[in-house]
């Protein structure tokens, strides 16, 4: 039997996949279950609303949002409807190349925070939601240890 999903990945646009399957690939990696789908926030809002009200019930710890230009809502958006972390991923699209998207996701009101990591970073996206859902798993811990020490290996040629 399949595990839940215990984080989801939502992005605001089929264009946006190929840097957001990337979170899914780096959760994987760890075998955190996971769910992924694309959602548009202002073309179908009862449809991001809906899906909002199922995350909590169904499990989910975190919520991985990407999103670039017409779409760099999405984590603010999510984040001021739930309360478990929200990790926003800042897409280069556009002429101001995610600048703007990098901008709006870090400006967000108090009490409605959103966690961001670089532009198009969803690797780092993932390893943020690992950390945060490692807290309270032991085993999980013991695999982001074992993934950071590799990490430096690599780094140092070893």
């Amino acid at each position: 039997m399949p595990q839940e999903a215990r984080v989801a990945v939502v992005y605001g646009s089929p264009s946006d996949h190929d840097v957001m399957a990337q979170a899914g690939a780096m959760l994987e990696r760890f075998g955190v279950p996971y769910e992924s789908t694309f959602i548009s926030p202002h073309r179908s809002p009862r449809t991001l609303a809906d899906w909002i009200a199922e995350l909590e019930p169904s499990g989910i710890e975190v919520v991985i949002a990407g999103g670039g230009g017409q779409t760099c809502s999405l984590p603010g958006i999510i984040a001021a409807h739930v309360t478990m972390p929200v990790i926003g991923v800042p897409l280069r699209t556009g002429s101001l190349i995610g600048i703007d998207a990098l901008t709006a996701m870090t400006e967000m009101s108090t009490g409605v925070p959103v966690a961001v990591v670089g532009l198009g970073n969803a690797k780092n996206a993932a390893v943020l939601a690992v950390q945060m859902l490692a807290v309270g798993d032991p085993e999980l811990r013991a695999q982001l240890a074992n993934f950071k020490d590799a990490f430096e290996a690599a780094a140092a040629g070893r």
